[in-house]
């Protein structure tokens, strides 16, 4: 008999097949059972007509408790109320392994203390299946997107042994006879790289001790950096746009089934398109304070202002030029207004926030010191960043986005917890 997968079983109308998995749910009625079995790429209803199948099997059907692992038989018929199209009209089930407990998480309501407790369990679930397979997708369309574009992806080293983003959200480890730093991102790295390559990314997860406790914030999370010599802020701000809407449509056109699952309203995502919205700090500060936001000039934005200002655009904004004193010291000052630096943030629409960081390093020797020791860096730490100005500077920018931000945006989830399998948060390191 073919072992198939129910996310291909539209190929098998009308033959018999085989499926492997696990018993989802199931209601009975005195002449049938219906089965909800899942395989990891889907749920198909499996139904067991009791006059057909016999009463043995019936039996063992009707007693079967949820999540138990099997093997089931049957013919593929189409049914247009299925979420898949299709049912399996069952001829055979073989238990491959029954639970020893009643399952946990039955298909009801669960707090979330209960559900993160689980995790390991709650991944079986409907929702989870459909997160992770859009992030799946958002993941591959990543690496699609750089290859197409002749970049070289280069891994980047986790154990680091200074700050990059900032002393005060560093994970500290001890590295043998010395102390190390879990990365708080790749991009310095990276930099060396376009020194040799022109054209890099990096993706892998980064670590922030960062105590807070919002819906936008992970301890650990996977973040895509790019980087580019010889690259200008429009440019910049133009590969990050590209890419943005690349992966939507790539998730619209190969996930649409996912996103009605979550019930994601599909018609906000037709509409990240290019061109996106490009507005300065100065005017993103104007427009907040017209909204009613206390927010004054030199702040950094906080998430209460992204989501004020993203609710007045249907797609991303893209804000640029902040003032230098609030951004990290690589990054390269407006030569038309040295109080700003050439960065900008894509700011995902319907309030989600920021997903992208990027800006323009800077690369004159003499500035880049003087900022390490403006922002109370060890020199000595940064000399081999250093070198990279000393032998053959170039002008080179790039950006980070975050991979579970970007997918919490896209699958319309309300906490970035739901975005990455085994979340690590302020309080929150089991499972």
């Amino acid at each position: 008999m073919q072992h198939v997968y129910i996310e291909n079983i539209a190929k098998y109308e009308g033959q018999t097949v085989e499926l492997k998995g696990w018993l989802y749910n199931k209601r009975s009625s005195k002449k049938l059972v219906f089965l909800q079995v899942r395989d990891g790429t889907g749920i198909i209803q499996a139904v067991v007509f009791r006059p057909e199948a016999g009463e043995e099997l019936y039996q063992l059907c009707d007693r079967m408790m949820q999540e138990t692992s099997l093997i089931v038989t049957g013919l593929v018929r189409k049914d247009e109320r299925s979420e898949v199209g299709f049912e399996l009209a069952v001829t055979n089930v073989e238990i491959v392994a029954a639970p020893t407990q009643e399952y946990p998480l039955s298909p009801k309501e669960h707090g979330v203390d209960f559900l993160l407790g689980n995790r390991h369990l709650w991944l079986r679930s409907r929702r989870p299946l459909a997160i992770m397979r859009i992030r799946h997708e958002i993941i591959q369309a990543i690496h699609d997107f750089f290859d197409q574009r002749g970049f070289l992806r280069i891994d980047t080293p986790i154990f680091t042994p200074a700050a990059c983003e900032g002393t005060s959200t560093l994970f500290e480890t001890k590295y043998f006879d010395s102390m190390a730093y879990l990365t708080q991102s790749g991009q310095l790295y990276a930099e060396a790289a376009a020194a040799a390559f022109g054209k890099v990314y990096c993706f892998g997860p980064t670590f922030r001790a960062e105590k807070s406790k919002t819906r936008r914030h992970l301890t650990e999370f996977w973040m895509l950096e790019p980087e580019v010599a010889f690259l200008d802020l429009d440019g910049d701000m133009d590969l990050a746009e590209d890419l943005i809407s690349y992966l939507v449509e790539r998730v619209l056109t190969k996930r649409r089934h996912e996103l009605q699952m979550l019930e994601r309203d599909i018609g906000a995502l037709e509409k990240v398109i290019k061109p996106f919205v490009r507005i300065s700090y100065d005017d993103a500060v104007a427009k907040l304070k017209e909204l009613g936001s206390d927010i004054q000039y030199g702040d950094d934005f906080g998430g209460d202002d992204e989501t004020i200002l993203t609710k007045q655009f249907d797609k991303p904004l893209m804000v640029h030029r902040y003032p230098a004193d609030v951004k990290a010291f690589y990054m390269k000052r407006d030569p038309q207004d040295s109080t700003k630096a050439l960065c900008v943030d894509v700011l995902a629409p319907e309030g989600y926030g920021e997903i992208v960081g990027g800006s323009i390093r800077e690369d004159d020797y003499e500035k880049l010191l003087a900022a390490i020791h403006k922002h109370g860096l060890n020199t000595a730490d940064f000399e081999w960043y250093l070198d990279l100005r000393r032998y053959g500077s170039f002008p080179h920018g790039g950006f980070g986005m975050g991979l579970e931000r970007t997918v919490g945006w896209i699958c319309g989830t309300h906490h970035i917890r739901e975005c990455i399998p085994f979340p690590r948060m302020l309080e929150r390191i089991y499972p």
